[in-house]
């Protein structure tokens, strides 16, 4: 038992501070953004930026990109079931496998963020507007560098493999 207590907490102790930290700049970032902008309001000081990058209060009750809008309920219950995965597949994973790792640990704090504010606030504040791309947040830009980590991960091992 002791043992097997000791491979959880090592393995949480390389999660959880990866993942923590970014919750927290997720939420830090959202509430700046609710406490200075209104609803669907822009900010960019530097004007000549404004086409291409700014800053809009704006709220989200689908998944990335804005679609699926409306399915607030489906991905609460999706964001639980992948941090329970996550939590329990987690000390399972070799230690020295940093690449899925650390994708697992930028997943999880993406499906947090998002579902905070899903659970506080029944949307999600995105904020991040470039160009005619989606807004986003913080928590969707873990989640989706947690899938470039997870194939980045993939492509270097199956590359190992092949030289062997």
């Amino acid at each position: 038992m002791e043992i097997i207590l000791k491979k959880y907490l090592k393995a949480y102790a390389f999660l959880l501070p990866i993942s923590i930290s970014l919750i927290v700049l997720d939420q830090w970032t959202k509430s700046l953004v609710r406490a200075n902008l209104s609803f669907n309001e822009v900010w960019m000081p530097i004007e000549w930026l404004a086409p291409y990058v700014r800053i809009v209060n704006w709220h989200n009750t689908g998944a990335a990109f804005g679609i699926f809008q409306g399915m607030n309920g489906i991905f609460l219950v999706l964001a639980f079931f992948i941090i329970t995965m996550i939590l329990f597949y987690f000390p399972l994973i070799p230690a020295g496998d940093y690449f899925f790792r650390t994708a697992l640990s930028l997943q999880m704090a993406g499906a947090t963020g998002n579902l905070m504010d899903r659970l506080y606030r029944g949307f999600v504040t995105d904020f991040v507007s470039i160009g005619r791309f989606p807004v986003f947040n913080v928590a969707d830009s873990c989640i989706t560098m947690g899938v470039v980590v997870l194939l980045v991960g993939m492509w270097i091992e199956e590359r190992k493999t092949k030289d062997e």
